[in-house]
């Protein structure tokens, strides 16, 4: 167990990339086979306890572990219940994962020696903040009906619609087949946009800087 768990704190920007990988490949297919928005949450789940097992050992990976469980349980005994809880719950799930997503920006900018691990970090933390704001829009149409317009009418706003229009809008897309109408959407939209472009510039700024320094000491 003790070497398991020694190969999986090597590489556990890794295992999160494809972990988010996987679940972005199976959310078209999920959608498509009419599959209940409830198995979609469960490899979201998977994703946010590989996010919060990102952490170095410590009292913080404790804390958030026992949070994230605490709110995972929650949210799927509350799709049995309380429906109601679950926005806020869903919401919480987004602040852990950009939590997490920070975590990894932190360790991928504070190595002066760049690997692949810390390129997985990098991606990952760009997928979690893509995913996860797709969770949080989601809520934001379950608490404020109307607050997204899907292709020039209001209506249903799915789990896989919410995450496709996270990536449009981090991605600054623009496509226009699902348009942010109300205040708080509009407000997220914007904050995702531009925290997107400023992850990719100053991500590919510390990249090449790493870079530079290392064939700048060979050519010495």
């Amino acid at each position: 167990m003790d070497n398991l768990l020694r190969a999986y704190a090597l590489h556990r920007h890794v295992i999160l990339f494809y972990s988010l990988l996987t679940t972005l490949g199976a959310a078209p297919l999920l959608a498509a086979l009419r599959f209940d928005t409830a198995v979609l949450e469960f490899f979201l789940a998977l994703n946010l306890l590989a996010g919060v097992l990102g952490f170095e050992a410590g009292w913080k990976r404790r804390t958030l572990l026992i949070l994230t469980i605490t709110a995972v349980v929650i949210h799927f005994v509350s799709a049995q219940g309380a429906a109601g809880v679950r926005p806020a719950v869903l919401a919480f799930w987004t602040a852990i994962a950009l939590f997490s997503a920070a975590s990894s920006i932190r360790f991928a900018m504070r190595s002066t020696k760049i690997d692949a691990e810390h390129i997985y970090a990098a991606l990952s933390a760009y997928m979690l903040a893509g995913i996860f704001f797709g969770v949080v829009y989601h809520s934001v149409e379950s608490v404020w009906p109307g607050s997204f317009n899907i292709a020039g009418a209001q209506g249903e706003f799915p789990l896989f619609d919410a995450m496709y229009f996270s990536f449009v809008t981090l991605a600054t897309l623009g496509y226009g087949d699902l348009v942010p109408v109300g205040e708080v959407a509009r407000g997220l939209a914007v904050i995702e946009a531009v925290s997107g472009q400023l992850f990719l510039a100053v991500m590919i700024a510390r990249l090449v800087g790493s870079y530079a320094q290392i064939t700048g000491g060979r050519g010495r």
